[in-house]
């Protein structure tokens, strides 16, 4: 790699003598794993290689908010109708699908560490392009044509920010998978707060989203500095070995569809995504329309919710650690059935709050465990193809779920409507065993003096 140190056989000596192997539960692998020949990075080039892939979860997650929240200003600048506001949405989401179906392809010809730099530069130029057509100069073609590339750039970086984050968490030997996932909330809840501090100066739409961008793109080129290049993520490694053709790679990433236990972790993801991205659509309306209470009760659960998926993701990678996925899997899929059937059938505020606050906390590790699960073999290139698989199926379930639950909702009631979750999340669980373990973490470099 041009810019990091040598990290050759010698570093082998900076193996920290204390890292163990995760206890039986994680290593319950079906065969252990065999020799990795590949040198050990030393701790602090893991430390910054994780600090960075951080960042473009978080970056990510500012992006998505920035423009959401500014959603009602470019409303009425534009002059948009409920049903115009709908269409725009849906050329970002057609963008998203997109940009999700392209990344493999992308991933193949580019490599991961360019490819997240292009598709938050795309990102980037969306958001530009939103804030020009939403204020300076308005236009519902412009602000439709950011959206699509708003959507493209956040659908293609999804992919290979969790393929790089899967990588990271197995030479760290932790699960930090869980606290990547949270740090995307944690970006929307600081472009939800910036958002708010403009709206409040009466910053037009933009200078909002012209400087959010400005910051991406530089932020997520000098982030990527410290992702390696990996020839297996198709990156560019200036090896004298040549690299198979892009067309060949992109053929053997394509070829993991046909592996049955990938698909069902994908089954896991399906239906706690399913889970996940219906609250965030469709939990406050609940509230209101299912239960009868009012906006400020609404937006309070939907605060419950936020904080229970945050707060897990935080804490949950040691009990991963601790219990293995399977058992983690099983024990969040049953505290969400319960938690969702209390938020359903339930009447009393307080059998809300706990059937929220349950409902949260069982679909929050679904997703990131999924990712971590199908990096789980000894291939790594495999690994990347596997993991840019899941990433597809639990994406497309955010943006498929939330409108084919207001459909049920239209014709059964919305709370009826919500009772497509709890079957998922029965299935999730019962599909839970194809997480199990495989193969064992790398060993954990020692930091360096």
């Amino acid at each position: 790699m041009s810019h990091q140190p040598d990290t050759g056989a010698a570093m082998a000596e900076n193996l920290d003598p204390h890292a163990t192997a995760p206890d039986a539960a994680r290593a319950g692998a079906d065969a252990a794993s065999p020799p990795d020949d590949a040198p050990v990075r030393p701790r602090r080039e893991l430390v910054a290689w994780r600090n960075a892939i951080f960042a473009i979860f978080f970056l990510s997650g500012l992006s998505l908010a920035s423009w959401v929240a500014r959603l009602p200003a470019v409303r009425d600048d534009v002059g948009l109708s409920t049903q115009g506001v709908g269409l725009i949405i849906l050329a970002g989401s057609i963008g998203s699908i997109v940009g999700l179906i392209a990344a493999p392809a992308l991933m193949a010809r580019f490599g991961a560490r360019l490819g997240m730099s292009a598709m938050l530069v795309t990102v980037a130029v969306g958001l530009v392009l939103v804030g020009i057509g939403g204020s300076i100069a308005p236009s519902v073609p412009v602000v439709a044509i950011g959206l699509v590339l708003f959507g493209f750039g956040n659908g293609g970086v999804d992919v290979m920010m969790n393929v790089e984050g899967a990588e990271a968490e197995r030479e760290l030997g932790k699960t930090v998978m869980p606290l990547m996932h949270a740090f995307f909330s944690f970006g929307t809840v600081a472009g939800a707060g910036l958002a708010a501090v403009a709206s409040a100066l009466d910053l037009i739409v933009a200078v909002h989203l012209g400087v959010v961008a400005a910051v991406i793109a530089a932020a997520v080129i000098l982030a990527v500095r410290f992702v390696p290049l990996r020839a297996e993520l198709g990156d560019d490694t200036h090896a004298d070995a040549p690299r198979d053709p892009w067309t060949v790679r992109l053929r053997r990433s394509l070829s993991v569809w046909a592996d049955v236990r990938l698909l069902l972790i994908g089954v896991v993801l399906l239906g706690m995504s399913f889970a996940e991205g219906s609250a965030n659509d469709w939990l406050a309306l609940a509230v209101v329309d299912g239960h009868g209470f009012d906006e400020t009760a609404a937006a309070a659960m939907f605060t419950v919710f936020t904080v229970a998926i945050t707060g897990a993701r935080v804490l949950g990678g040691p009990f991963i650690d601790r219990f293995g996925r399977v058992a983690m899997l099983q024990s969040l899929a049953a505290i969400g059935v319960v938690g969702l059937a209390l938020f359903i059938f339930g009447s009393e505020p307080w059998v809300l709050v706990v059937g929220t606050l349950l409902w949260g906390i069982g679909c929050s590790l679904a997703f990131p465990v999924g990712m971590s699960a199908a990096a789980d073999v000894p291939d790594r290139a495999d690994a990347a193809a596997r993991v840019s698989a899941v990433a597809m199926i639990g994406y497309c379930a955010f943006l498929v779920g939330p409108p084919l639950i207001g459909f049920l909702g239209e014709r059964f009631g919305i709370l009826n409507g919500l009772l497509l979750l709890l079957g998922l999340m029965i299935v999730a669980g019962l599909a839970a065993p194809a997480a199990r373990e495989r193969t064992r973490p790398r060993a954990r470099g020692r930091r360096a003096a």
